[in-house]
């Protein structure tokens, strides 16, 4: 279990589809572009965020890693621009 500290979110991701509903199939780059993940925890210092919302955090921002084979995001706060209802 990871366990961020003071302002981290540690976030996961949806599975993503590699093609759209219409047959066209994302290229690399397009799927490179996901800017929205699922909060797994917060740090003790995070008041706005709760395991389970639906966020929108700037694309590029905070480090990934993969553990047990699945892929997480670490990102401050502060990166983290909405939450997506």
């Amino acid at each position: 279990m990871l366990k961020p500290l003071n302002e981290y979110v540690i976030l996961t991701f949806e599975k993503e589809e590699e093609t759209t509903k219409s047959g066209i199939i994302l290229s690399t780059k397009e799927k490179d572009k996901q800017s929205i993940g699922i909060v797994v925890a917060v740090g003790p210092k995070v008041e706005t965020l709760k395991p389970n919302d639906k966020v929108i955090y700037q694309t590029y921002s905070g480090t990934k890693t993969t553990i047990d084979e699945k892929e997480y995001l670490i990102i401050k706060q502060e990166h983290i621009l909405a939450i997506y209802e």
